[in-house]
């Protein structure tokens, strides 16, 4: 399932990437599934196989106002092939195109305790200057981690909590008995 959602993700992107609508684009598609996660009523209209494709056609008609045609095409596509449970995954795939497209690059950084917003902007604008990308930052607070900081660049994280430091302690000191 994976492997056709990326594909109808890639095809929407390049469709919208080469009529100079990515943004516009991305923006629906997210305002689209979740309008769909958030209604329980949509999921069954949507995904249910008892609605034919011509009167799942006609609620996309009702249901999406303004949106750019390439969308709307696609989104019909989507109905037609029987393939709009994939909505969620195909939002997920297309994100992840349009941060590399753009550069962006996911941070979060995790504490013990709230960290003033100041220092975690700091933290962003360093990533920001070693990798030379766009940073996407947030934070959250995790107590179990004792102190410190834990960064989650991209994939990669940086352990540099006290806990770590503990467990590592621990291990050695194991290792040395």
């Amino acid at each position: 399932m994976e492997e056709i959602a990326r594909v109808y993700a890639e095809a929407l992107f390049d469709v919208a990437k080469d009529k100079g609508g990515l943004d516009e684009v991305r923006e629906e598609l997210g305002q689209f599934a979740e309008a769909i996660g958030e209604d329980r009523q949509l999921q069954i209209f949507f995904f249910s196989p008892y609605f034919s494709s011509k009167e799942k056609q006609e609620g996309l008609e009702k249901a999406v106002s303004g949106a750019s045609e390439e969308f709307v095409n696609f989104l019909e596509l989507l109905t037609e092939k029987h393939r709009m449970p994939l909505i969620f995954r195909i939002r997920r795939q297309f994100d992840e195109m349009w941060k590399r497209e753009r550069r962006k690059l996911d941070v979060t950084v995790t504490s013990a305790v709230e960290l003033d917003p100041e220092v975690v902007r700091e933290v962003g604008d360093a990533i920001e200057e070693r990798t030379g990308r766009s940073v996407e930052l947030s934070s959250r607070v995790d107590e179990d981690i004792l102190g410190g900081l834990v960064l989650q660049v991209g994939n990669m994280v940086l352990d540099a909590s006290i806990r770590n430091r503990l467990e590592k302690l621990r291990k050695s000191i194991a290792r040395a008995a």
